[in-house]
């Protein structure tokens, strides 16, 4: 697919920490530190403040933040109630807390070269995913034609407006509003508005394994 981006690049995140899901202890605390660090920060909560906070001593707070000593996840909890954030905040080797709000204005917007294809991303567009969620838009008989993805993905989309002509490998499926269609995306496939009005769908793409 050809695209045209439509809105600028979001800013740069600082440089990731180490990948928290190999099993390295020395990784994961690391990993562990410095999202302490930035959660904290963040918060304006010196250590003793969040030791009250959280239960945790300020000793053991400060050595887990310094990479000397990885939490038990019963402790995790507690430091994690303590900040309101989720547990998994901890093991995100990019600054995410659980819940982020997207503002529409701010999403990453893809246009076909012919402009009759629009895909709104409704997701992180610069993190590390498994699963890609998108809005999309076709004009009055636009079409988008793919010669097929990777090995193992899927397309799932659904119709919420107006009607879509789904074809993979040359066999067509007509979708009105409400249904959905899943498929393997490793092969040739098109998405087709045959009416005169601009029809909406929502798609989410899986890959087999997650990217980064």
């Amino acid at each position: 697919m050809n695209y045209l981006h439509t809105v600028p690049d979001l800013p740069e995140l600082p440089p990731p920490a180490k990948d928290c899901n190999n099993g390295d202890d020395d990784a994961i605390g690391q990993c562990v530190a410095l999202n302490l660090q930035r959660l904290r920060s963040k918060r304006y909560l010196s250590l003793d403040a969040l030791a009250r906070a959280s239960g945790v001593s300020r000793a053991m707070l400060a050595q887990i933040e310094s990479g000397r000593s990885v939490p038990s996840i019963k402790v995790l909890c507690k430091i994690a109630k303590g900040l309101k954030v989720s547990v998994a905040a901890f093991l995100e080797n990019r600054a995410f807390e659980g819940v982020e709000l997207l503002p529409a204005q701010q999403s990453k917007r893809l246009v076909s070269a012919s402009g009759a294809f629009t895909s709104r991303a409704l997701f992180p567009y610069d993190r590390a995913r498994q699963s890609e969620f998108y809005e999309i838009r076709l004009k009055p008989l636009g079409e988008e034609v793919s010669e097929g993805h990777g090995p193992g993905i899927q397309e799932n989309l659904v119709v919420a407006q107006g009607v879509v002509e789904v074809s993979v490998n040359e066999e067509r499926y007509l979708l009105s509003t409400g249904d959905s269609i899943l498929f393997y995306a490793d092969q040739p496939h098109r998405y087709r508005n045959p009416a005169d009005s601009e029809a909406v769908a929502f798609l989410v793409i899986t890959y087999p394994e997650r990217l980064d």
